[in-house]
């Protein structure tokens, strides 16, 4: 399941997938976060469920620093929606999954 999440391993992978790609949503996480592993089976579905429509990624915030400091990450997990390279959309904290299908269905055109 998870072989459609890709997991960014570079700030230049990032910003490669964000100017590609017309939705991503970005789950900002680490190993050692209880919360993070909450919501990664969430994170998961989000990624079978919109297969084709949206890109799905994972940024680890103790290996890509840069990337959480360029987006202000302070809680974990944040969860961020992009279109068209932009923030469109951020969820901080665990949260069902209604919550991101809701914030994903009202970018989706």
């Amino acid at each position: 399941m998870a072989e459609k999440i890709k997991y960014v391993n570079s700030t230049q992978e990032f910003d490669d997938i964000l100017g590609k790609e017309k939705l991503v949503l970005v789950d900002f996480w680490a190993t050692w976060c209880a919360p993070c592993r909450m919501i990664a089976p969430v994170i998961e579905k989000l990624s079978e469920q919109y297969d084709g429509k949206i890109t799905v990624a994972k940024v680890d915030v103790d290996q890509q620093q840069e990337l959480s400091i360029r987006y202000g990450i302070q809680s974990i997990p944040t969860v961020i929606l992009f279109k068209d390279g932009k923030i469109a959309a951020k969820e901080i904290g665990v949260k069902p999954l209604a919550s991101f299908t809701k914030m994903v269905d009202s970018h989706i055109a």
